[in-house]
């Protein structure tokens, strides 16, 4: 006998103006069911979600959203309001955005249930804190009284979690909860997902580009390519015989390893050379002593490591290890002590004060961040984002030769004006992430840097776009003798570029070495429980 679906899409369409962006959705969930929403950013797969809810702005939606016998898309304002979050629950992709920073996280889980279970105050700040001691958060009292941003990326997707479990919804609409979250925690939140799932019987729409993931997650999949379904089914038939083109292509797009892994040569002087390096910040001293005295927290406790031309040093943790402070260190942003040579100098301190020294150095190692679209000022055009660099470090160049510069290296990254008419009075915004990260490239590049710090460079984007941007790097190294400092908690992005690895764990290099040494073979539990996480997805 054939369940009766929780929920019902037929013919669901999404348009916003004249402009159509869901054509014709069909799709069901069966009672605790576990269903994944695949596609690349800008295939609707976010939109299709938000329109379940009437939450998509101004769209117009069209079509039919059983919710049992009950219309989610005809259903009055009122009643839908009484639906949203109690019958139907959402956790958005960002939690820092998307919870509140002026109200404590406690406080927050607790207004829902005020307003959907008519508890009092003192019943809902005891429940939400149960909730989010149900969500695995330590110390559930005290963070329930600490705001967003006290909390770290995983507790704060937990609380986001509390909140909308707090009515025990019997649908989860789980839009990426996981995209920016560290290998490991990655791993805990599915399985937190799976077992609050299991235990109040709810199902779950899991909206994401991680396969690895939807593979380890979900009981059948749906992808989605420009607002259509191209293919759905069961997780192990879609990922062992996928039928259409975009299907497999998603599948085939993992990291490639294209490098030159020929050691440096003999004697060659290494790009960065570092021996106990080491990064304090200072705190405060509770009580009277702090009046006279400051305590110091230790960032990165003797680090030492060496990067030579066109190598690159792999650098592993979890959020809170200690990867970025290094980078700072190596971008003469902060102040350390040990010794840090880049090309055979040394930031003169303050580190901070651009001197000509340090103005020089900084002409030597460039960043490409995590976001683009947040690095990227959007009240620049292209010509004056990659050129900027030039006005500071060749000011003596004309505007004639600094556009001839801008244009060259744009073409470099795969940026050209024949592609692109009016490529640069663009702005950041008149481009996907992909190209956005390739115009970062560009900005960081035209200085002639010899090392590059690569923090989280493709995490934000989707798989083959990812793909195209490692690529790139891949290219750009090769030809121009780059080193690379990557900093990741993806594991097969360092698979793929770099020639050695370290592992960073509360400050400290646990791991070193050799990348198939450090992740074909690790020696400490860390290590493998990190390499463990990716292989899971």
């Amino acid at each position: 006998m054939t369940k009766t679906p929780l929920l019902q899409v037929s013919g669901l369409r999404v348009a916003f103006g004249t402009k159509e962006v869901v054509h014709g959705v069909d799709f069901d969930i069966q009672p605790g069911e576990k269903f994944a929403l695949v596609g690349e950013s800008g295939s609707g797969k976010t939109v299709t979600a938000l329109a379940l809810l009437r939450l998509a702005g101004e769209a117009k939606i069209t079509g039919k959203a059983l919710l049992g016998e009950r219309d989610l898309l005809q259903m009055p304002e009122r009643e839908l309001r009484g639906v949203r979050g109690s019958d139907v629950a959402m956790i958005f992709q960002e939690p820092m955005t998307a919870l509140n920073p002026l109200m404590p996280v406690g406080r927050q889980v607790a207004e829902v249930l005020m307003l959907k279970q008519a508890l009092t105050c003192a019943q809902s700040a005891q429940a939400a804190i149960e909730l989010l001691a149900a969500t695995g958060i330590p110390e559930p009292g005290r963070r329930a009284a600490g705001f967003p941003h006290q909390l770290s990326g995983g507790q704060r997707q937990r609380a986001m979690i509390a909140m909308a479990l707090a009515s025990r919804p019997r649908l989860l609409l789980a839009d990426e909860p996981t995209t920016a979250l560290d290998v490991t925690l990655r791993g805990q939140i599915l399985d937190l997902l799976s077992d609050l799932q299991r235990q109040i019987g709810m199902a779950v729409l899991l909206i994401t580009h991680d396969l690895l993931l939807v593979r380890r997650f979900a009981h059948r999949v749906a992808v989605m390519e420009q607002g259509r379904l191209v293919e759905q089914g069961a997780v192990d038939r879609i990922f062992d015989a996928p039928e259409h083109a975009y299907t497999q292509r998603l599948i085939a797009s993992t990291p490639r390893r294209d490098v030159i892994e020929d050691p440096p040569a003999q004697g060659a002087p290494p790009v960065v050379q570092a021996q106990g390096l080491r990064v304090v910040y200072p705190v405060p001293v509770p009580g009277l002593r702090g009046w006279f005295a400051r305590g110091e927290f230790v960032a990165v406790q003797g680090a030492s490591f060496r990067i030579a031309p066109g190598r690159t040093l792999g650098v592993v943790g979890e959020s809170g290890s200690g990867k970025s402070t290094l980078a700072q260190a190596l971008l003469g942003l902060l102040p350390s002590h040990g010794e840090l040579e880049l090309a055979g100098q040394r930031w003169q301190a303050p580190v901070q004060h651009n001197g000509a020294h340090n103005q020089q150095l900084r002409r030597q190692v460039q960043v490409v961040f995590q976001d683009p679209f947040s690095s990227l000022s959007p009240r620049m055009t292209v010509e004056e984002i990659v050129g900027e660099g030039l006005k500071v470090h060749e000011g003596g160049l004309s505007e004639a030769g600094r556009r001839a510069r801008v244009l060259a290296m744009l073409a470099e990254v795969g940026l050209a004006q024949a592609q692109f008419p009016g490529l640069l009075a663009r702005y950041p915004h008149e481009f996907s992430g992909g190209q956005r990260q390739r115009l970062a490239v560009a900005r960081a590049l035209i200085v002639q840097p010899r090392l590059l710090v690569l923090d989280e460079p493709t995490s934000a984007l989707d798989v083959t776009i990812q793909q195209q941007v490692l690529a790139l790097l891949q290219r750009l190294q090769k030809e121009r003798g780059l080193a690379y400092l990557l900093i990741t908690h993806d594991v097969a992005v360092v698979r793929a570029m770099a020639h050695d690895v370290i592992v960073m764990k509360d400050g400290e290099v646990l791991e070193a070495g050799n990348w198939r040494q450090v992740l074909d073979s690790p020696r400490k539990p860390y290590t493998q429980r990190l390499v463990q996480a990716a292989r899971a997805g």
